[in-house]
């Protein structure tokens, strides 16, 4: 295999071999096997990843196996990592090959039971069950020791995903929904090249009418200003979610498709683990817990709003959600615009007449193999993921680990070709993406090695609409040092837990503030579409981005975001849950272990 000191691994195929909780699927559960023990887990492809050497390409039908040294949780705890030390390091073996099942993608069964490497491949009757969670990924590696000094020591996410290096001036907060959808308009009428929107659903009121006008008048002008339009639109939704009622999201976007049938498509995902009897038994609404179309990504040219935000007037007016917009970023653009046609292309295509049909050689998402299907999706995800990785990490050899000389000759060519003189980033950009029927779960594991290495003494804010942890998550913050504050959850000691109340609002922020120790600033934060709980682990497509910043100026903007949601929250006690309007009724408490892995 060829290695590199530069290059990195690709965050490959997620591969399982034991029980994962959807079926069949990985690793061991919840605490036994967080508790220190190595564990054979699916690993990232490739020799040493953590060293960072390269890994064969995603499909290739190898199994890769990672021993992985865990954190003690619930026991022991370790003692606080020093300023400078390497994190865990990650010994990656590569297992025999196995023979590719039809579709390709390297598949082959498990060498003990035959069981397919996507969970719940057996049967869509087992997402009815209660499920495990699998071990703790810590995926880690020491920063690039090429780097200059001072460099962020959350470099170790590029192991994973591709990095992107921006300026902070290019970073935006939004604080409303009044001033999300203003921009949103905004955006639409003055883009000339693409509007890429993914999203739950598009709600059928008036305000998303006016959103609809305002891609058709801005279609209607590029027609008329060039004869033939350059501008593309490119809408995914979730298909159950977009489906629901006679007056849905497929009406609302079909006279679009019918008066600019070139310029315009409307993906609508439909979850393979919703099939045969499963699907013809289960009610509308209902369907739609067993798996979503959960991303929220809105960009135009070159401009990325990413948010938890639907496009629904609630989340126009009076629902309060998180939004960040990056301006000026075509790397960033171009990878969610190569993301979104990837879940488009393994998606329903919405027709004119209302129908809908999968693309020509595709396989069908719940009349097809399931195998077959999810292997093709997780390779059309990982093609995006590992070349815009590729990209980046060429442009950060040729950026730092060149000579000086060098360097600034390759920079001032990148500089004059982009016709414009680039400032040194100071703020850098992870796609985070979860998508666990397809066998992808990089959010997670980026997610729970940062809960894992919070150092004492730090802090970190977290927040979700629909407070329903995971097991692994809850094990994690009760087993680190640093001091979490969670709004809406329960207390314990070393955090605190809040509840958002504002009179006529409800709430659906979700994210992460990390602040070091002895810092009044975060220097991290998680935005995007994932709640941390069992669902955005384990059943719907998420994505959120990591924003690592070193700029004090941004770092405080994400400081005021985190301070206006907490002002409006109230600590939660144990005096709470005595309260009349919270009493919990028998029948709620006896049905709620069954029921909560579906939110």
């Amino acid at each position: 295999m060829q290695t590199s000191s530069g290059a990195l691994p690709e965050a490959g195929v997620v591969k399982h071999g034991g029980r994962d909780g959807e079926g069949n699927g990985a690793g061991g559960s919840g605490r036994g096997a967080a508790a220190g023990r190595a564990v054979r887990k699916p690993g990232p492809g490739g020799r040493n990843a953590a060293a960072g050497h390269a890994a064969p390409p995603v499909g290739g039908g190898g199994w890769v196996g990672v021993r992985l040294a865990l954190p003690a949780v619930g026991g022991t705890r370790r003692g606080p990592r020093r300023r400078g030390q390497a994190l865990p390091s990650v010994a990656v073996h590569q297992g025999p090959s196995r023979s590719p099942r039809r579709g390709g993608g390297g598949a082959g069964a498990d060498s003990a039971a035959g069981r397919s490497r996507f969970p719940g491949a057996g049967s869509s009757w087992l997402l009815l069950a209660p499920l495990l969670t699998p071990p703790v990924p810590v995926i880690t590696a020491p920063p690039c020791s090429l780097c200059p000094e001072g460099a962020h020591r959350f470099q170790w996410i590029r192991n994973l995903v591709p990095e992107f290096g921006i300026s902070s001036s290019h970073v935006k907060v939004l604080s409303s929904p009044a001033e999300f959808y203003e921009l949103l308009k905004v955006q639409i009428k003055t883009a000339k090249q693409r509007v890429v929107m993914a999203s739950l659903y598009l709600g059928t009121g008036l305000l998303e009418q006016e959103l609809v006008d305002c891609l058709e008048e801005t279609l209607e002008k590029s027609l008329q200003a060039k004869g033939s339009s350059n501008l593309k639109v490119s809408i995914l939704l979730d298909y159950t979610r977009g489906s629901r009622g006679r007056k849905n999201s497929r009406t609302m976007l079909i006279p679009l498709l019918q008066r600019f049938p070139e310029q315009v498509r409307v993906s609508l995902f439909h979850t393979p683990n919703l099939r045969g009897l499963l699907r013809l038994l289960i009610p509308e609404r209902f369907n739609e817990t067993i798996g979503l179309q959960h991303i929220k990504v809105y960009l135009f040219d070159d401009n990325v709003i990413l948010s938890g935000a639907n496009l629904s007037d609630l989340y126009f007016t009076n629902r309060q959600d998180r939004y960040v917009l990056l301006q000026d970023s075509p790397e960033i653009a171009d990878f969610f615009t190569e993301l979104v046609d990837a879940i488009g292309d393994v998606s329903l295509q919405l027709q004119r007449d209302d129908t809908v049909q999968m693309m020509e050689g595709m396989v069908h998402p719940y009349q097809g193999d399931k195998v077959a299907y999810c292997e093709t999706a997780n390779r059309r995800v990982m093609e995006v993921i590992n070349s815009a990785r590729t990209r980046q990490e060429l442009l950060h050899a040729k950026t730092f680990h060149s000579s000086q000389q060098g360097s600034s000759l390759l920079s001032q060519q990148g500089s004059q070709a982009s016709g414009g003189l680039k400032t040194e980033p100071d703020t850098w950009i992870y796609p985070l993406i979860q998508m666990k029927p397809f066998g992808i779960q990089i959010d997670e594991m980026v997610t729970e090695t940062l809960l894992t290495e919070a150092e004492r003494d730090a802090r970190i804010y977290l927040s979700t609409g629909y407070f329903n942890l995971t097991q692994a998550y809850m094990d994690l913050i009760l087993g680190t040092r640093a001091e979490y504050r969670i709004l809406l959850a329960s207390p314990e000691e070393r955090v605190q837990l809040q509840e958002y109340s504002r009179a006529g609002w409800t709430f659906h922020a979700k994210g992460l503030w990390l602040y070091l120790a002895g810092s009044d600033l975060p220097c991290l934060t998680l935005i995007g579409s994932p709640n941390f709980g069992y669902r955005s682990v384990h059943r719907d497509l998420e994505a959120q981005v990591a924003i690592v910043t070193e700029n004090k100026a941004l770092q405080q903007q994400l400081h005021q975001e985190q301070e206006q949601l907490y002002l409006c929250s109230g600590v939660v006690s144990s005096s709470t849950f005595e309260q009349p309007n919270r009493y919990v009724k028998l029948w709620v408490k006896l049905v709620t272990p069954l029921i909560k892995n579906f939110f």
